[in-house]
């Protein structure tokens, strides 16, 4: 059966990044910017992405804002008839770039937090007067009248801001916040002794989204992300793999997800060689979780295989080393109350555990394993 055509794609520009966030979901390894597509090769992409289907474009990172030519991938994917979403932490934009990204094209920016005060937004950031900053940008976003999203990651830090987080997203007049707490993957594996949050902290989260949603219901557009090791049922990674979305890395490999790298055995196709449609329809890595073959019986004979797809397969590469195993969060699995304890663990680590900050392209040999 021939899969779907993909709705999204997550264009990651660049791994340069003036942040240092410990939980971002870069892999650890990250690509230095002579590896990075040039300017032609994103634009082909992003015509050949929206001949496959995609609407949506979303420029990432590391820090978008890090390319020179950003304003020129913009008005490219404009040409292609993409709908364009910034993501950005805002380092990097001035007023006048974003006049220039508004005579582009771009539709819309989702605009980072590391947290709602300077001292700890600036601590988790790495990034001394980071937090400023992205109030003066969010302020420019809203003269020049680009629809806004704030973007909050949520760890055991940051877990009691969520509040405050709501009450600027009011302030600043945006239309959508995104409270996502930390997904283990990437640098935030690396961290889980210091953002782990506590299962009091993740049903508290809940119970606060919940009221809040009811509160502001047309007012505010609230995404939210719970806490995995908590939970008793998996979610649906990427809305299925490879079904609706998919990522393009900085060196122009095509991956499933953000974090499939870390599945060892699979192999990622590259636009520098390939169109992306063969690589969509036909890549070896995007057929590895389509559909049900790879599913052991636990997954194959549950009710929920259509509506969760088995759960994230790197995440139970990451806890169980088998990426074909169940989704340890999964209640039916049989690394879940392993997962369980090992949060609780993690969890209690309290406060003084010391971050393990993202690094440069070429430090990461440094991080801890």
């Amino acid at each position: 059966m021939r899969p779907p055509r993909p709705i999204a794609l997550l264009a990651e520009l660049t791994h340069r990044c003036p942040l240092s966030c410990p939980y971002c979901s870069n892999p650890l390894e990250l690509t230095r910017a002579e590896q990075e597509l040039d300017t032609d090769t994103w634009a082909r992409v992003f015509s050949e992405a929206a001949d496959l289907g995609v609407l949506q474009l979303h420029l990432s990172g590391g820090e978008p804002a890090a390319r020179r030519d950003l304003t020129e991938l913009v008005a490219a994917a404009r040409n292609a008839g993409l709908y364009t979403n910034l993501i950005t932490s805002g380092i990097g934009l001035t007023q006048k770039r974003l006049i220039e990204l508004d005579a582009a094209g771009l539709d819309h920016i989702q605009l980072s937090l590391q947290g709602t005060t300077p001292e700890l937004a600036d601590d988790i950031g790495g990034y001394a007067g980071g937090f400023k900053r992205k109030m003066e940008v969010a302020a420019w976003i809203g003269e020049i009248g680009f629809p806004l999203t704030l973007n909050v990651v949520l760890h055991r830090r940051n877990l009691h801001q969520i509040p405050h987080a709501l009450e600027i997203a009011q302030e600043l007049g945006a239309r959508r916040i995104e409270i996502a707490t930390v997904q283990f993957h990437g640098w935030a594996l690396a961290n889980r002794d210091a953002l782990m949050p506590t299962k009091a902290q993740a049903q508290e989260a809940i119970k606060i989204v919940t009221k809040a949603r009811h509160a502001l219901k047309g007012k505010l557009v609230i995404d939210f992300v719970p806490a995995d090791y908590h939970d008793q049922l998996p979610k649906r990674c990427m809305g299925g793999w490879g079904t609706t979305g998919l990522n393009i890395a900085p060196d122009g490999q095509v991956l499933p997800c953000h974090a499939a790298q870390t599945i060892p055995h699979l192999t990622f196709d590259t636009v520098r060689d390939k169109p992306l449609s063969e690589i969509w329809f036909e890549g070896a890595a995007f057929n590895a979780y389509r559909g049900d073959h790879w599913m052991n019986d636990t997954c194959k004979s549950c009710d929920r295989k259509e509506i969760d797809f088995g759960g994230c397969r790197c995440q139970a590469m990451a806890r169980t080393g088998d990426p074909n195993a169940t989704d340890p969060v999964c209640a039916k699995s049989a690394h879940h109350n392993a997962v369980k304890e090992q949060a609780q663990a993690h969890a209690a680590m309290g406060e003084d555990v010391p971050l393990n900050y993202r690094q440069a392209p070429g430090k990461a040999d440094q991080a801890a394993e």
